[in-house]
């Protein structure tokens, strides 16, 4: 592993550590990759491995051609690899997929529930927000209807499963990840008090920046 690709795979582990802490997955629920700079290999957590214990060995790093993992004696890649080798293979800008388990929004989904963006934040970092009905884990069917959904969102919700977020960045991606779920939990408590309409005002989203 070489040196950009040791920083980035900490950085991941930094993301795992923050994402258990928030309540956005739990022990091995859910799986974190990167794209390794200047090749058509990216770095995905390894098969059963807690999101907040990684370390650079937690790694394994497959191919996007042939979909091999690259050094055979290194750690078996995480069960859901499809869904990071077809999106990776859909979006050549992004350069990093964080898919985790978070509650609200599959439970916000699992109830027909549409997830609302409300803050500046919200709509900034997510914008749209895709679906797909649920599919067994590790399973094709999930890999390519998650693809197909991030051609259009950086944001995407898998039914009864978790959501996937992707940037250009490890940091864009967790961003993405943590606003998501964030906007999920508000439309959750505006349910709650009975809100079924509010959201960020449709007039100001040509306008969005940020600082």
């Amino acid at each position: 592993m070489n040196d950009q690709l040791h920083e980035l795979v900490a950085e991941l582990c930094q993301v795992g550590q923050d994402a258990v802490q928030k309540g956005l997955a739990l022990a091995s629920g859910g799986n974190l990759s990167v794209r390794v700079p200047g090749s058509d290999e990216f770095a995905v957590t390894g098969a059963g491995t807690f999101l907040d214990r990684l370390t650079v060995d937690s790694f394994a790093v497959v191919d996007l051609k042939d979909s091999t993992t690259v050094d055979s004696s290194s750690t078996r890649p995480s069960s859901e690899w499809k869904l990071h080798h077809r999106t990776y293979r859909a979006r050549p800008d992004v350069n990093c997929i964080i898919h985790l388990h978070p509650q609200f929004a599959v439970l916000l989904d699992a109830l027909g529930h549409n997830i609302r963006l409300f803050t500046l934040d919200h709509a900034f970092y997510v914008k749209s927000i895709g679906r797909t009905d649920f599919y067994p884990n590790g399973s094709d069917e999930l890999a390519d209807t998650a693809a197909a959904q991030a051609s259009e969102h950086n944001c995407i919700v898998m039914g009864n499963h978790g959501s996937s977020a992707i940037g250009p960045s490890i940091e864009m991606a967790y961003r993405r990840a943590v606003n998501m779920e964030q906007a999920a939990e508000a439309t959750y408590r505006a349910l709650l008090l009975g809100d079924t309409k509010s959201e960020f005002p449709r007039d100001q989203w040509e306008k969005l920046h940020h600082a």
